[in-house]
């Protein structure tokens, strides 16, 4: 456990950063996995789904959570995989 006020102070702040991140992760990762299933079914309500997808995406990136290209390279084979449907 941290001793000094400002070592406390630091971990009270890693932990409300590590649970907007990973609710950040989670919302896109769960956001990819919809859209794949909805694009094998359904094309229309898949291409309203990828709007949303790019938007978590492009948050997580902003936030830093996961890369630019990695948010990127994403979007790029949800486009491309609606695209081909």
């Amino acid at each position: 456990m941290p001793n000094t006020k400002s070592a406390i102070k630091a971990l009270r702040q890693s932990v409300k950063r590590r649970a907007r991140n990973l609710a950040s992760k989670n919302a896109y990762k769960i956001a990819v996995k919809e859209f794949r299933k909805t694009a094998a079914v359904s094309t229309k309500n898949a291409a309203e789904m990828l709007a949303n997808l790019q938007q978590k995406l492009d948050k997580a990136a902003k936030t830093g959570v996961i890369k630019k290209n990695k948010a990127a390279r994403l979007k790029s084979r949800a486009a491309k995989l609606l695209a081909k449907k």
